[in-house]
């Protein structure tokens, strides 16, 4: 099946699930209507026998039908549903591929420095491993009493080759960084896996604190030359049943939007680095709300009724494809059952709310029942 654009796909979705209600509906109604004739039928002449065996015999027919229909309306609601993951995934890897090369650079230059500091400790440990065999031979010539004034002097300058005293210093501190670029890899790694791994189609529990370091780990090479990252999360926060990779692919959109907008304001040379602040609260008994703010340029009043439609963007041919706010719209309220909420005002900044419900639907011990 073609790949359709995610609007067409959740419309199609809720057609046929809509189609799916209606076949039922007709078939219960088909059926309750046959029951009342039979029981009309016991107090009825016996002319209306012949009436009620065609009724039945239209129900058994349009039963037959409408379930033929409903099974093809099931597979193709199915593919559509298959597709709607496919695309969903193929998003994700479009924004980890736009991503890339600073994903690229934030590995290599942790790699850079621990291949330079095991150069070093290299030449040192070579260094080191010639002192102690000079050393082994001084220490063989005492024991024989036979002390060698070449061997204390070939000792003596390869001690003021090797620098000891300055190894002693700079051995623990290549050690260190070193270890703390591996660690650094390795959160870069582990963030990349947990973002694009499929959640599947099911809501989870899930603990929206890793969810923001990841993406934050994930985001690290749009913000960071631009913005400090602030995140504040409530200590008593719940976790929040969701689709995993929706959210984070949601809070990754809204990060680099933010990030953009700061960098158009230091363009001008006013300041140096602008502040994205990330919060996740308890809303009522019922909601989570996840919001990103920025202190950017804010959104002009004529142009917010339009932000979250599909390929509207404000950005220069090449540089946003106005998918981005369309996407996190559809997960907060399609995907989700949340909304979106938008507060900006013009040259303060930007904040961007997504109010997410606890609860799982058909969960009878839910806060939201």
């Amino acid at each position: 099946m073609p790949s359709l654009p995610q609007p067409d796909i959740e419309a199609r979705l809720s057609d046929l699930e809509h189609k799916l209600l209606a076949r039922d509906k007709t078939i219960d109604a088909l059926k309750r209507r046959l029951a009342q004739q039979d029981e009309g039928m016991r107090n009825s002449p016996f002319a209306l026998l012949e009436q009620n065996i065609s009724l039945a015999n239209v129900v058994a027919r349009k039963t037959g039908e409408l379930e033929q229909e409903r099974q093809a309306l099931q597979k193709t609601l199915g593919e559509l549903r298959q597709t709607q993951t496919q695309l969903l995934q193929s998003q994700k890897m479009e924004s980890i591929g736009q991503l890339a090369a600073g994903i690229a650079h934030e590995i290599n230059t942790p790699t850079q420095y621990v291949a330079d500091n095991m150069s070093f400790i290299d030449m040192a440990t070579t260094s080191l491993l010639a002192l102690a065999d000079r050393s082994v031979a001084v220490i063989a010539a005492l024991r024989a009493g036979q002390p060698d004034p070449a061997l204390l002097a070939d000792f003596d300058a390869a001690l003021r080759r090797t620098k000891l005293d300055y190894l002693r210093r700079q051995i623990p501190d290549a050690l260190a960084q070193s270890k703390e670029g591996l660690a650094h890899i390795a959160r870069i790694v582990s963030a990349m896996k947990a973002f694009s791994h499929p959640s599947g189609v099911n809501k989870v529990a899930v603990d929206i604190r890793e969810v923001i370091a990841t993406t934050v780990t994930v985001a690290r090479s749009e913000w960071k030359y631009v913005a400090e990252i602030d995140t504040q999360v409530d200590d008593d926060l719940p976790d929040l049943p969701c689709r995993r990779d929706l959210i984070g692919q949601a809070l990754l959109n809204l990060v680099v939007n933010a990030a953009h907008a700061i960098a158009d304001t230091l363009s001008e040379g006013v300041r140096e680095k602008g502040l994205i602040r990330i919060t996740a609260t308890r809303f009522g008994d019922r909601h989570i709300d996840l919001s990103v703010a920025d202190d950017g340029p804010g959104i002009p009043p004529d142009i917010r009724e339009r932000i979250f439609e599909p390929f509207f963007t404000t950005k220069p041919v090449g540089k946003g494809t106005g998918q981005g706010l369309a996407m996190v719209y559809t997960t907060a309220v399609d995907q989700h059952g949340g909304e979106i909420l938008c507060e900006s005002d013009v040259g303060r900044g930007t904040r961007f709310t997504m109010r997410l419900p606890l609860c799982i639907d058909n969960d009878e011990t839910s806060p939201c029942r």
